[in-house]
């Protein structure tokens, strides 16, 4: 679960319990030491929000956030930006902003950019200090404002969806990481006690669905709570809301959901096969395990996701959603919302279950599916992409939800569905803010890689420390991390080594240290000193992978890799929905790859790795890695309905039909540098 702890907080408050700090000066110390155990029955924790500095390109690409629609969502929107409901208004009330704050809230103190602080502080302060005096938050109601209703507990009907309000917790505890404000943890304990008497009559899908589909995050918050102040009321609030949502826990282990969900497209139990909430549901075995330790929990969640990734899963490391999950075929496409939440789940699940499994299906999802699905100045987005996207474009294509105005696959702002636009800034956001976790030992666990830099209290001597990691990663096999503190520390750093590296090579101070094996997360206990130097060297071979359709993939490290096609761009407005762009490949796309690069990759691709620009953006101009292979191009694998339906292989992997005699050389980068590619490619002789 995420929580972090300060030592100078702690000291504050008098209480230092295992690193984590407990802000409610009534917490007992009885009810401390059960509260501590609660956690450090878990791998990890969160750290402050603010202890990690992201550096070079993961930097870059949040200050494009902060120039784009993730810094100025309320000025480029409408629906945001007139009359809010989280300032007092009559506009938006139900998800769109919260969902804004949720990336825009991590953005602004990871960049420590007071611009974007205040101006999330408006909505958070507004939300907190307009609490209701039952305990109930959120925008004013119609009969709030039109009878003068006071609403409590008796008469809850006269609130509204608790959905929002899900999100807009998660908002706070973001907001509470970071600043440590003494009114988050009071405000919370009131509402969830307004909740507890309210959901005997106002149960969790009173108003919608949505919800009762997302129990989950509202379970997350309360059993963080309790982390705190161990009200065992939260673990009885908790029980009943998982009592009255999706059971997904139960779903994901039987296993007839995901037999169900790929074969059935109706409106029939629809909701449970909507990709978010299947992407927010994921992390609800882990809730149940984080609350009861039973252990079946997480059968059920690794059984689940691997079910979901076998009949869903696509190349770029997500599962398929357009709106429903729908299959393997490379044709399908996924919403960007699903990606987000998909992440965020990951996060979350990782810190509970410590499973290095999550860890790198997080790192594919990020690298590879996450980048391509916006611009470069992040103003738009698609709705839906496609893994083999040879055209973006107006269409029906091959999604479960089309749309009359056929708007789903284009770049737009408010192109599909305007959630999007709304949730798409906590992808980057929370995958920087989650790159290390504490552990309960008051140790630091590199469970992600990107340059950064960390300050953190480590060790028994509750030592500061900061640890920059100097790396290209996930373009570069090499990560530095350069030590400073002003005394030696003894405390343990945890390292995951990739389950695609074969052999990690560790070397400390110039001199080799020691060689691991992938697949897992290993454990450096030793003391630390000023300017110590660890290089972490993970060697990237090139692979590849089968996919839908008997389709491969060619992978190196933590990347796939796509056809690099020559883009041409074109602006559209549509009425509804603005300006959009539609992008075209200039150059040929319909080709094979050679049978002999399946049977030995090493020696029939070719790598060459450039450096990293210094203003980085995810675009063809700045890919920094390209591999050239050979392929054949297949005649008759021809553009239908906007789509490259994949070619027929036989169950040895090749493709029978007609195949030019020319050999080509065809060039690849990595697939997050595209917007129209191949990357799931038919076999030839």
């Amino acid at each position: 679960m995420s929580l972090y702890i300060s030592a100078q907080k702690a000291a504050k408050f008098s209480l230092l319990i295992a690193s984590l700090y407990f802000t409610s000066t009534q917490v007992s110390a009885q009810k401390v030491k059960s509260a501590t155990s609660f956690l450090e029955s878990q791998p990890y924790h969160q750290l402050p929000l603010n202890a990690i500095k992201p550096k070079g390109w993961l930097r870059d690409q949040l200050e494009i956030m902060r120039d784009g629609t993730t810094g100025h969502l309320d000025e480029v929107y409408a629906k945001v930006k007139n009359d809010n409901g989280w300032l007092g208004g009559k506009g938006d009330g139900w998800e769109e902003t919260p969902y804004w704050l949720d990336g825009a809230v991590p953005l602004a103190y990871l960049l420590d950019d007071k611009v974007v602080k205040d101006k999330v502080l408006q909505y958070i302060n507004w939300t907190i200090d307009r609490q209701r005096p039952s305990g109930y938050f959120g925008p004013i109601t119609k009969e709030e404002r039109e009878n003068k209703t006071v609403i409590t507990p008796g008469n809850c009907s006269a609130g509204e969806d608790w959905w929002p309000k899900m999100v807009m917790l998660k908002v706070i505890r973001q907001y509470y990481l970071a600043s440590n404000d003494p009114r988050v943890i009071p405000f919370m304990n009131r509402f969830f006690k307004y909740q507890l008497q309210s959901l005997k009559t106002c149960p969790i899908n009173k108003w919608s669905e949505w919800a009762e589909s997302r129990g989950a995050d509202n379970i997350m918050i309360a059993q963080w709570l309790y982390s705190i102040n161990h009200d065992k009321s939260l673990i009885e609030l908790a029980n009943l809301i998982e009592s009255q949502s999706y059971q997904w826990s139960e779903w994901f282990g039987g296993r007839t959901w995901a037999i169900n969900a790929a074969t059935q497209q109706n409106d029939e139990h629809w909701m449970r096969r909507h990709a978010v909430n299947v992407a927010m549901g994921l992390k609800s075995p882990s809730m149940n395990y984080q609350r009861t330790k039973n252990p079946k929990y997480l059968n059920q969640l690794k059984t689940g996701f691997n079910d979901l990734m076998t009949l869903h899963g696509l190349p770029m490391g997500v599962f398929s959603g357009d709106e429903d999950i729908h299959g393997n075929a490379p044709t399908q496409g996924v919403e960007l919302c699903a990606i987000t939440e998909a992440m965020f789940s990951l996060e979350e699940i990782i810190g509970i279950t410590g499973d290095i499994q999550y860890m790198d299906a997080l790192e594919r999802m990020t690298f590879n599916a996450l980048p391509t699905q916006t611009t470069d100045d992040y103003n738009a987005k698609q709705y839906f992409q496609v893994a083999n996207q040879v055209q973006i474009s107006r269409g029906v294509f091959d999604f479960s939800l089309p749309f009359e105005r056929e708007m789903n696959n284009v770049l737009g702002m408010k192109s599909g569905y305007t959630c999007c636009l709304a949730n798409m800034h906590q992808g980057w956001t929370k995958f920087a803010s989650h790159l290390w976790y504490g552990t309960s030992a008051n140790g630091l666990a590199a469970l992600e890689y990107s340059p950064n830099e960390i300050t953190s209290k480590v060790g028994k001597t509750n030592t500061e420390i900061s640890i920059k990691e100097i790396t290209n990663f996930p373009f570069d096999d090499k990560i530095n991390f350069e030590f400073t503190t002003k005394e030696d520390v003894s405390f343990p750093l945890q390292l995951r080594i990739p389950t695609w590296c074969k052999e990690a090579v560790l070397t400390l101070n110039g001199k080799e240290l020691k060689r691991e094996k992938g697949g897992q997360v290993i454990t450096l206990n030793r003391i630390w000193k000023n300017d110590d130097k660890l290089t972490l060297e993970f060697p990237m071979e090139m692979t590849t992978s089968n996919w839908g359709k008997n389709s491969r993939t060619i992978e190196r490290g933590p990347l796939v890799y796509a056809l690099k096609l020559e883009e041409k761009w074109e602006k559209g407005n549509e009425k509804n929905e603005g300006d959009y762009f539609s992008v075209y490949p200039k150059s040929d796309w319909n080709y094979g790859l050679l049978e002999s690069i399946v049977k030995d990759p090493k020696s029939n691709l070719t790598v060459v790795v450039k450096p990293i620009s210094e203003k980085f953006v995810w675009n063809l101009a700045h890919a920094p890695i390209e591999i050239t292979a050979s392929g054949k191009k297949i005649p008759n694998w021809k553009v239908v309905d906007g789509l490259a339906r994949q070619p027929v292989t036989d169950r040895t992997g090749i493709y029978r039909g007609e195949v030019d005699e020319k050999t080509e050389k065809i060039t690849l980068v990595p697939y997050g540098f595209t917007k129209v590619r191949i990357v799931a490619f038919p076999v030839v002789k």
